[in-house]
């Protein structure tokens, strides 16, 4: 009885210890915004403190950091969202408590409905960083971002089925992507938000976001069912469709500017 008191007060410490120094750094991003004008330091703290991804035999390390990437991606987006809010403290603050929240909430959960969350946040987040920061960027550098932002999202949610090609579909949805990311870097436009400061959001976002959102449900209805049943797929259908079709018709000259 005094082992398992012991155990789980180990448990309980653990936990706390968990908890706070996921505070800890993302209250250290935001302290390294505010005191550094370039955002290499916060990238360097964002990539230290996936060191456990190498702690491990080589061998090991491709695996880790594939794991890894959609924590990875949602963490460096929120770097560049923080310096784009650069003079609106308010809004900065709110940018790490939503942090912390992926920190402590959302990362840690594997119920298939919380990656797909995990993986709609990498792909909204990374597009929406990537536009915010690539306008002077070689067209095919953003080609492959995107394409990793695809690439990741995909084989995140597939591993949470039991897919068998889960690399092949992940390649394929990285290319679909990729293919939008290029559009996205001949033509693109962005939503001034009031009290942001420079953060602006950009159509890609939504309208990938969107894209993604419906192959996921698509892919769910057709591997519980072995055939895709419009009962489940029509409600997201609409929503997608209905969020594509606003932000190209009715929103394509109201608050709008080109990046």
């Amino acid at each position: 009885m005094e082992f398992l008191k012991s155990s789980k007060r180990r448990s309980l410490l653990s936990e706390l210890v968990y908890i706070l120094l996921n505070i800890a750094l993302a209250v250290a991003i935001l302290a390294v915004v505010w005191a550094i004008e370039s955002p290499i330091a916060a990238f360097a703290l964002v990539l230290l403190s996936k060191w456990r991804v190498l702690a491990v035999r080589p061998r090991y390390w491709f695996a880790n950091i594939q794991a890894n990437l959609v924590d990875v991606i949602v963490s460096i987006s929120v770097v560049v969202l923080l310096y784009s809010a650069n003079g609106a403290p308010v809004i900065q603050c709110l940018i790490t408590t939503l942090y912390i929240g992926w920190l402590l909430i959302i990362k840690p959960r594997s119920k298939r409905s919380y990656v797909a969350v995990q993986a709609g946040t990498a792909t909204f987040l990374g597009t929406t960083a990537l536009m915010a920061s690539s306008f002077d960027w070689d067209a095919s550098i953003v080609v492959l971002a995107m394409w990793l932002i695809g690439y990741t999202s995909a084989r995140h949610v597939l591993s949470s089925y039991e897919e068998a090609h889960v690399s092949f579909y992940s390649l394929v949805w990285g290319l679909v992507v990729a293919e939008i990311g290029w559009l996205a870097y001949h033509w693109t436009f962005a939503y001034s938000l009031p009290g942001m400061g420079d953060i602006k959001l950009p159509q890609v976002a939504l309208i990938t976001l969107a894209i993604s959102f419906l192959t996921e449900r698509v892919y769910g209805s057709y591997t519980h069912h072995g055939s895709v049943r419009s009962s489940d797929v029509i409600m997201p259908a609409l929503l997608s469709m209905s969020v594509i079709l606003i932000v190209l018709v009715f929103f394509n000259k109201i608050g709008l500017d080109v990046i």
